[in-house]
């Protein structure tokens, strides 16, 4: 199985991605890690990602679900996944689980002024808000709760125990 948590910039996908990962035992994977040096300066500029600056991104997204799913290893990927058709891309198959860290605003946008050392500026909240397309078809959490809260939940959702 693999999980991948998603949502906006701030809404604690890594955090609570590696917390999950840690507790299961699991591989641990950070979307952000598999983005191109181009891609890395362009956020960091403010400047947000087209969707053709994603597609080499998300074809090594996806290579990287598939060699876990090949070897049946079980991970977890922290993933912005905004858009349907990016999920469309990770979803190889119905072992690819999505959960969905929900915030409001308010929420995202003041852990993205605390965050020290990151590419992606809070000025860049707007666009990724504009681009999400909340799924329907994920587990959805709230990302106000404590990590290890989120944790839990989510292990309860997938039956994970």
């Amino acid at each position: 199985m693999v999980i991948v948590v998603m949502g906006v910039s701030g809404s604690g996908k890594t955090t609570v991605g590696s917390l999950l990962a840690t507790s299961l035992g699991w591989e641990f994977a950070d979307a952000d890690d598999y983005h191109s040096r181009e891609n890395v300066e362009k956020m960091s500029l403010g400047i947000p990602l087209t969707d053709v600056d994603r597609v080499p991104w998300l074809q090594s997204l996806r290579a990287r679900i598939g060699a876990w799913l090949d070897s049946e290893k079980d991970a977890v990927l922290a993933c912005s996944a905004l858009r349907q058709t990016y999920r469309n891309q990770l979803r190889i198959n119905e072992d690819v689980h999505f959960v969905y860290l929900k915030g409001t605003p308010d929420l995202l946008a003041e852990r993205l002024l605390e965050r020290r050392d990151h590419y992606m500026k809070p000025s860049m909240l707007q666009s990724q808000l504009a681009t999400l397309e909340e799924p329907a078809d994920a587990v959805v959490e709230d990302a106000g709760l404590a990590p290890q809260e989120i944790v839990h939940n989510i292990r309860e959702s997938f039956a994970l125990h």
